[in-house]
């Protein structure tokens, strides 16, 4: 029997749905809601606990943590997003070029991807920051470049297998254009896949990002990112646990968040999965 629609299945995509709606709120309301500029730094309010117009304290320069958090859930999610972007347009235009026109076009744009995957993505986003520089459009760029590839092959196998479905054949013989038979019979297929691929991914690409941040490759300070939070609190970590674990339970709450609704997506739109539970 299913658990799919478990009660404790459904809180959980609740909670997951309320989070993310949360996070949206902070993404796109941070200016309004947050109390104090994020980068202000006042050396005299350094390190202060919870109080009056300071939520969840200071740092060790004296910004609100608070404000910080909210800047840092724009930057973060704002710079996921834009890697989940480039990476669609990447393996979309890859995958079904070379599943679609086949022969030499389809052996080549593989083999540029088999390139791409023979490196760990982590080691590689590193060597293409040394390359680019950091910065916020370099961490977008290195992230991309190294899982496009991935989707790139499972477009390309869905687009073959698509291709040789009897409706496809059937709008061939009935005279209708390629370009017309990718986009209304193929590529809808193809982003509902893509879709539960990238819900999933979406958490990956997030510790990615705050990874290289961490490491000082990725955003750079004073720029309000959770990564760089993390880093900047490290000396603290024994004296003010918190400048770590806040930026740190955002992370982990944004992950999950994520994770959570993907899997109820591929359970919905995968029919293999659908199968085995009925």
């Amino acid at each position: 029997m299913s658990c799919a629609g478990s009660p404790l299945r459904r809180g959980l995509l609740v909670a997951a749905l309320v989070l993310i709606g949360a996070l949206a709120a902070a993404v796109l309301f941070a200016p309004w809601v947050a109390p104090h500029d994020p980068n202000a730094i006042d050396l005299a309010r350094k390190l202060q606990p919870p109080g009056k117009g300071y939520p969840l304290g200071t740092d060790h320069l004296g910004r609100d943590l608070w404000s910080r958090l909210l800047y840092g859930a724009r930057v973060s999610i704002g710079t996921v997003l834009g890697i989940v972007a480039l990476i669609l347009v990447l393996s979309l235009a890859v995958g079904c070029t070379a599943g679609y026109a086949g022969g030499w076009v389809d052996a080549v744009l593989m083999r540029i991807c088999d390139v791409f995957l023979t490196f760990p993505t982590f080691i590689l986003a590193m060597f293409l920051i040394g390359v680019l520089g950091t910065g916020l459009v370099n961490v977008i760029l290195a992230i991309a470049l190294t899982h496009w590839a991935w989707y790139a092959r499972l477009v390309r196998a869905l687009v073959l297998s698509l291709t040789h479905r009897n409706y496809v054949l059937a709008a061939r013989v009935a005279g209708t254009s390629r370009i017309r038979i990718l986009i209304r019979h193929i590529l809808p297929s193809v982003l509902a896949q893509l879709a539960i691929l990238a819900t999933l991914d979406i958490g990956h690409m997030m510790l990615h990002v705050s990874g290289l941040s961490f490491l000082g490759l990725g955003v750079q300070p004073p720029t309000p990112e959770w990564g760089v939070m993390i880093n900047d609190a490290r000396q603290y970590v024994w004296t003010q646990p918190e400048l770590i674990l806040y930026p740190g339970l955002m992370i982990f709450l944004t992950v999950m968040a994520c994770n959570i609704p993907g899997d109820h997506l591929r359970d919905a739109l995968d029919p293999v999965v659908r199968t085995q539970e009925a």
